[in-house]
């Protein structure tokens, strides 16, 4: 029997060598496996146009730089690589392409059907992160977690933050607003009833869970939402309908003092709606792991705000996260090769 060759482009996130140890665990015949890794996330990757054009997006590396890999491999795992039409049909051999990311953006999909290559994807990967992840941003901004690490590493011992006016308030006097209720909105929810704080989700797809509504968490439209809470935390896809969700106009709608947290797309928040907010005292805080523009630029307004957490987009950056991912797309491709259905193809 023929060696399968399967080409794994991993990064420096999810490697070649997580594929590789996936690929050994799960494909049951002998294989042969081409290795690289791109830069990312030590270089930011293309995110609208770069080597491959406007083909596809989010990628790292150029297509040229792995032709070579692809020319006689019958499947490719990757996170990043850039997939364009002009490599598949390059790769006569090549069946299988299995991304494990929510939208395999890096894909040009159309072309891939055209060659009769099957595309495996991984929404939700990466729920639990995230979900955990939105936790600890709303405690660091609530409880003032950052300024007190901000004071001490710069020398300051920041004891005013134990004033009265300048305090935190706990999650279970506050009133929490959830945008989108899919895998990660429901997790959030999941982690938020532990608190005691009141839980109101708003997604016009999803209706609530039979336990989510006996546990008291209420569904109801955006507007509503955004006149009731004390903390909002976004969880939506970004698409044309949610491209700036969150601007002037609903910003206002919040109640003085409110909190936003964003853990999805910069591009759901107007950002310069928000740092508007920010600065005159409307908003009492945001806490932000992904940005209009990433990385910001160094003069970003929202850099030197004091009332905001930062964090680089690291909300889905988790050891699980990258071992679970590699071992879900590889499962499907050995279940592509036994001839079973698969679990995760890009429909």
């Amino acid at each position: 029997m023929n060696k399968l060759k399967i080409a794994a482009i991993g990064d420096q996130f999810i490697t070649s060598s997580v594929f590789e140890s996936a690929i050994e665990k799960h494909i049951d015949q002998p294989v042969e496996v081409l290795k690289r890794d791109l830069d990312w996330p030590e270089v930011p990757f293309f995110a609208h146009d770069g080597p491959a054009g406007k083909e596809i997006k989010e990628y790292s590396g150029s297509p040229t730089d792995i032709a070579d890999m692809l020319a006689d491999a019958d499947a490719l795992v990757t996170h990043l690589a850039p997939v364009t039409g002009e490599l598949l049909c390059s790769s006569p051999r090549l069946k299988f392409v299995g991304v494990p990311r929510g939208g395999p953006v890096n894909v040009n999909i159309e072309a891939a059907r055209k060659n009769g290559v099957t595309i495996c994807n991984l929404p939700g990967r990466n729920a639990s992160a995230v979900a955990e992840f939105t936790l600890g941003m709303i405690l660091a901004n609530l409880r003032r977690i950052g300024l007190g690490h901000v004071g001490l590493k710069q020398g300051v011992w920041r004891g005013d933050l134990y004033r009265y006016d300048r305090t935190g308030d706990e999650l279970c006097d506050l009133t929490i607003g959830i945008v989108g209720y899919s895998h990660i909105g429901q997790r959030v929810v999941r982690l938020l009833k532990a608190f005691g704080c009141k839980i109101l989700v708003c997604d016009p797809f999803v209706g609530l869970t039979v336990q989510d509504a006996l546990d008291g968490v209420q569904q109801v439209d955006l507007d509503e939402m955004l006149t009731r809470i004390d903390i909002l935390t976004l969880h939506a896809r970004l698409t044309p309908e949610t491209h700036n969700m969150i601007s002037y106009e609903q910003i206002a709608m919040m109640r003085p003092g409110a909190v936003i947290v964003n853990s999805a797309r910069g591009e759901l928040i107007n950002q310069t709606a928000l740092v508007e907010a920010l600065s005159n005292g409307h908003l009492g805080g945001a806490a932000l792991d992904t940005y209009e523009t990433e990385p910001p630029p160094q003069n970003d307004e929202l850099l030197a705000l004091p009332n905001v957490t930062l964090t680089p987009h690291i909300a889905g950056a988790s050891k699980r996260v990258a071992n679970f991912a590699a071992e879900q797309v590889v499962m499907d491709y050995g279940r592509m090769l036994r001839g079973e259905a698969l679990h995760h193809e890009f429909k």
